[in-house]
């Protein structure tokens, strides 16, 4: 696959893929940017037809990859990986690739990737999914999703009030996940309910001040069948408002002496419990 060698940050080319840095030209192009050897290869395994697709049998593209002469020679999976699915591979300066990377200290490789959101609508199936309402902060979402994937949901769905799944920070904190299982993107919260409702699911906010107890949710049978979990800002929480739409506000127990449990590591806890649930039902 014929390529090309960028050695200057001022090239057309290479601010047209730094732009994608930025939601605003994310939305536009429908495309961002994977960074980092495990990132990229989950894109090109998602391409190439091995990895689960959003698109239910349609896997997302990634449109080229950029790499440093070193990561081309350390990472030879990935560049016979992009040439075998037909993904041009383009060599570039460290310097070009700092200008691209998002992170202090670059690993040398980026994909160029189409967005891989799907609408509420095509969703299949949803035995478990995760809900994000009103989370900001680009780490704690992309956690969510990547612990969402390992607990073995069927779906993310983040609400229209929350940080967009494109920011570079959380394709970087989904390790990977992004491309491994459906994400919903700018859905009320209230919508996500309804949809999660009509496919029989029992639908649960996760809340620090949740009347009943994770524990005695899922000992009395209520995590058994289809599920799915709301989670709401890292430092507020989810409003009165999104509680009411739920079937109830479940809290994580803490024994210790620890005031919370952040975000991510709340997610997890719900996550699991539900996944051993389902599999012992």
């Amino acid at each position: 696959m014929a390529s090309h060698e960028f050695t200057s940050v001022r090239s057309p080319r290479i601010k047209g893929v730094r732009r994608l840095a930025k939601r605003t030209f994310r939305q536009r192009e429908r495309r961002f940017l994977a960074e980092g050897p495990q990132a990229v290869r989950e894109a090109l395994a998602a391409a190439d037809g091995s990895g689960r697709s959003p698109y239910g049998g349609t896997a997302p593209g990634v449109v080229e990859v950029y790499a440093t002469t070193e990561a081309m020679q350390r990472h030879l999976d990935l560049v016979d990986a992009a040439h075998t699915v037909g993904v041009p591979v383009h060599r570039v300066s460290l310097d070009v690739m700092t200008e691209l990377a998002q992170t202090v200290t670059p690993q040398g490789v980026i994909a160029v990737c189409e967005f891989v959101d799907v609408p509420l609508d095509r969703l299949g199936d949803v035995r478990m999914a995760a809900v994000l309402s009103h989370v900001r902060d680009p780490g704690n979402a992309g956690t969510v999703l990547r612990t969402a994937d390992a607990a073995g949901a069927d779906a993310v769905i983040f609400t229209d009030a929350s940080v967009d799944p494109y920011n570079g920070k959380c394709v970087r904190a989904s390790a990977g996940s992004l491309f491994h299982l459906p994400i919903v993107v700018g859905v009320p919260v209230a919508g996500a309910i309804d949809f999660l409702r009509g496919r029989g699911a029992r639908v649960w906010a996760a809340d620090g001040g949740g009347t009943r107890d994770l524990h005695g949710v899922a000992d009395g049978g209520d995590l058994d069948g289809p599920v799915g979990w709301v989670f709401g800002n890292e430092a507020w929480g989810l409003p009165e408002e999104t509680v009411r739409l739920t079937d109830g506000a479940v809290s994580v127990p803490i024994y210790g002496g620890a005031e919370s449990l952040n975000l991510a590591t709340a997610a997890a806890v719900c996550l699991y419990t539900t996944a051993r649930q389902q599999r012992r039902s």
